[in-house]
């Protein structure tokens, strides 16, 4: 195949780095039920599901992937930090009968259309929200016929589907309900988990959050970074980029940030001297 691989039209495959941890143990669904915002008692042996850590007030500490591998075995993989999972969990393991084990394992991406069809094998292959698979173990494998794809073009994919990322997108100041997650991270059903209060009480109000993640778009190639302001036609502050990627196929500079929920979306904005459309992320 000659020329920048579309993700919009063809399935792509590209290694990439998330952290994975084993949760074990007589106590592990008990504990991980308490702590994670998914319903983890509720998962079958091989099925994932994406969740959030919280801190107690409510801000997210980490962003995960949980899966059960057996009656007392999960796994949870996340692209940010793996020693901040652990940390975190091991603040609330008092007298619980869990072991946390860091694995070596590697991750392979597949996106695009077809993505889930692929030939694959993996110790865990888990869907992502917003389409495609990682593929994750010791040594993942995707059939040879699914094209490869460079980092740049897997992240414009991310960037273009919304899907925020750990330490990137979202840090320990960020709430669920501005990254744009709770419906595919939070269960309202499960019971208590820890930072749980902040989360349905927005939702059972309707409450807003001050800024929400939007997606930003600009025709050719810009040089945009984390941080950059974002302007409204009069020149006022009201957000900030947080990820950026050139998406060759599309020909144009796409990116992630967040911006005032006064501002209405669709939205035409200035960034790094440039203007740029902004839109609601997909969901």
């Amino acid at each position: 195949m000659t020329g920048p691989v579309d993700l919009s039209t063809t399935a792509g495959a590209c290694p990439t780095d998330r952290g994975v941890l084993a949760v074990a143990g007589p106590d592990a669904e008990d504990f991980l039920q308490g702590q994670l915002s998914q319903d983890v008692a509720g998962l079958a042996e091989g099925q994932s599901a994406w969740s959030l850590i919280l801190q107690p007030q409510g801000r997210i500490d980490a962003f995960v992937r949980v899966t059960r591998q057996g009656a007392d075995r999960f796994i949870l993989d996340t692209d940010g930090p793996l020693e901040q999972v652990i940390t975190r969990l091991q603040r609330f393991m008092l007298r619980t009968d869990v072991a946390l084990e860091p694995l070596d394992w590697q991750c392979i991406a597949v996106r695009g259309p077809g993505a889930a069809e692929a030939a694959v094998a993996g110790e865990i292959v888990g869907p992502v929200p917003t389409g495609g698979i990682d593929v994750i173990g010791p040594a993942p494998q995707v059939s040879a016929d699914v094209p490869s794809v460079d980092p740049e073009t897997l992240e414009a994919h991310r960037i273009r589907a919304g899907f925020p990322r750990m330490g990137v997108d979202i840090d320990d100041r960020t709430i669920p309900a501005e990254a744009e997650v709770v419906p595919f991270t939070v269960s309202f059903t499960k019971g208590c988990f820890t930072g749980q209060e902040l989360v349905a009480r927005m939702d059972s109000r309707g409450s807003t959050a001050p800024r929400y993640l939007r997606f930003l778009t600009l025709q050719g190639r810009a040089n945009l970074g984390s941080g950059d302001q974002i302007t409204n036609a009069d020149g006022a502050d009201v957000g900030a980029v947080t990820s950026a990627a050139w998406d060759a196929a599309a020909d144009s500079t796409v990116a992630l940030g967040y911006i005032k929920r006064a501002v209405e979306m669709p939205a035409e904005v200035n960034v790094a001297g440039g203007r740029a459309r902004a839109s609601a992320v997909p969901r």
